[in-house]
């Protein structure tokens, strides 16, 4: 059996996703132990708890798959969120991780920020590759819709 060669650059990139994430969260410890969080930081978390809700909501877990290659038999799902955007979980993903880099109010932190930015735009460009490969409605539900931020990104 032939090993696919979509696993290692996969896993490569939830590695490094979640390695960012940890760095983020590192940085915020000082201000997070004395709860010297910014308000703004509240907000950002705010918006990522209910984004990735709503977006786990509308995609169930057993369509869902944290690393970017589709889930053989998996539905796309253009409603909820994903009717705005191709990457909602990322994007909710990108929120927490924004939150924490505005409670470590470190240049380190955001250049780390910035770093995870360019992982998940690599990550949802080989996933939008493969899910065109899947599923051959998705050049047109790619083609409405946003990658991160609806009418803008």
């Amino acid at each position: 059996m032939t090993k696919d060669p979509r696993q290692l650059p996969s896993l490569l990139l939830v590695a490094l996703q979640f390695g960012l994430l940890a760095v983020l969260a590192a940085l915020a410890v000082p201000a997070l132990l004395v709860l010297a969080i910014p308000m703004l930081a509240w907000v950002l978390a705010a918006g990522a708890v209910l984004l990735a809700v709503w977006a786990l909501r509308t995609n169930r877990l057993g369509n869902f798959n944290i690393r970017p290659i589709p889930k053989t038999g998996g539905v796309l799902v253009t409603q909820g969120p994903y009717r705005w955007m191709r990457h909602p979980m990322y994007t909710a993903f990108l929120l927490g991780a924004a939150a924490l880099a505005w409670t470590a109010g470190l240049l380190l932190a955001w250049v780390a920020w910035c770093v995870l930015l360019a992982v998940l735009v690599v990550k949802a460009t080989l996933e939008e590759r493969w899910m065109r490969e899947q599923h051959a409605a998705y050049a047109a539900y790619s083609a409405q819709t946003r990658r991160f931020v609806p009418w803008l990104f």
